[in-house]
């Protein structure tokens, strides 16, 4: 897999992808999403190249069947629907990516990571900010619009705001995101 496109263009979904049409077009989106922000703050190609790479991947085995996604990943505790990250970054590692900022990106596109750059953190804020989501949206839409004005503020907005939806479900937060949120403080 080359680490950058000369193109400028996102880079293709592995064959091994296993997305929804549906899927396939959040994926574009927050893709999108990355590519302006990467534009509107004159990110250098490869790191405008990287954050293309962890919108475009962040989902590739998202529809992909638990089994496959525990037989990838060897985690047979985790809920499901958060394997698919780890899953992409492990064969994304095997197939050649070498950018550790973007399997990183990929890994803990779910939970959050509180050891990320801003590959990591554009992806986090790109996917839960993408405009084909239905809640929320004049909110998430503002917060979009000012990422490459005030990037960290609206970062931990973003991180606060996904706090609170999984708390108001009654889910626990991992452990992940928790370090992520106290890292902010």
């Amino acid at each position: 897999m080359p680490p950058d496109n000369p193109s400028g263009a996102a880079p293709p979904l592995p064959s091994w992808a296993v997305v929804s049409t549906k899927r396939r077009e959040h994926i574009d989106r927050v893709t999108a999403l990355l590519d302006r922000w990467a534009t509107e703050l004159a990110l250098d190609r490869a790191r405008h190249a990287g954050w293309l790479a962890a919108g475009r991947w962040h989902d590739a085995l998202r529809d992909a069947e638990a089994a496959e996604l525990r037989s990838i990943t060897g985690d047979s505790d985790s809920p499901p629907e958060l394997l698919h990250g780890p899953a992409a970054a492990i064969v994304l590692g095997n197939d050649g990516e070498t950018r550790e900022h973007v399997l990183e990106a990929i890994r803990w596109h779910t939970v959050g990571f509180a050891a990320w750059g801003d590959t990591g953190r554009a992806l986090y804020m790109a996917d839960f900010l993408e405009p084909g989501r239905k809640f929320q949206h004049s909110d998430r839409q503002f917060l979009a619009n000012q990422v490459s004005r005030d990037f960290d503020a609206v970062f931990r907005q973003v991180v606060r705001m996904r706090m609170e939806w999984v708390i108001r479900e009654g889910l626990a937060l991992a452990p992940e995101t928790v370090a992520l949120w106290n890292s902010l403080c």
